[in-house]
């Protein structure tokens, strides 16, 4: 029997992603208090925040799987996350300017009976930015709601020299390793034109 995924996220890059590979799902969103988990640790802290936000959203019906998911920024064992405002977006393309950082990803698949945790670790490398490319970046809305201040998909692309490892996981899910786990949960992507 086919199940039913629910996504617990309110990322538009995590319902893009679903969306490029034909898996059908329905939102439901989560209010959960995400400073509860104060794990320094970016496997633990990407692993804690995606089990917390996948055991917050309740299952209504007995074929649903739930999707959470986590994404954070790490230089140095320094964990980055969504910057507050300009200062801070600034402070951290600055830091990661020249150098290699890691992005993780933690997601929870649930059910009933089961649950699987799946955590992506990938390298990326920035080119040396100058002041100009950073200001003009901090500049634009895109920093804003991503880990690391930076989107990799869009405006961010120009910044990375290299990236080893799932590019997909550094845009918010590690898309072909969980459409792989959820065969397990009986989730298939449909058969849709191309």
């Amino acid at each position: 029997m086919t199940k039913q995924l629910i996504l617990a996220s309110s990322s538009p890059r995590r319902k893009e992603l679903l969306s490029q590979v034909n898996i059908p799902f329905t939102l439901r969103k989560q209010d959960i208090d995400e400073s509860q988990v104060t794990s320094q640790d970016p496997v633990e802290k990407v692993k804690q925040l995606a089990i917390l936000k996948g055991r917050n959203i309740p299952i209504h019906q007995p074929d649903e799987v739930i999707l959470s998911a986590d994404t954070v920024v790490s230089y140095q064992n320094n964990i980055f996350e969504k910057p507050a405002d300009q200062e801070e977006a600034k402070k951290m393309i600055s830091t990661l300017s020249g150098d290699v950082h890691e992005v993780y990803t933690g997601v929870l698949l649930r059910t009933e009976e089961e649950e699987a945790v799946i955590v992506e670790r990938t390298e990326v490398e920035f080119w040396p930015l100058t002041e100009e490319e950073i200001n003009w970046y901090i500049a634009t809305e895109e920093p804003y709601d991503k880990a690391g201040a930076y989107g990799i998909q869009h405006l961010g692309a120009m910044f990375v020299k290299q990236v080893k490892g799932d590019y997909y996981n550094v845009v918010g899910l590690p898309i072909s390793r969980v459409v792989r786990e959820l065969r397990r949960f009986s989730v298939f992507p449909e058969r849709g034109d191309l």
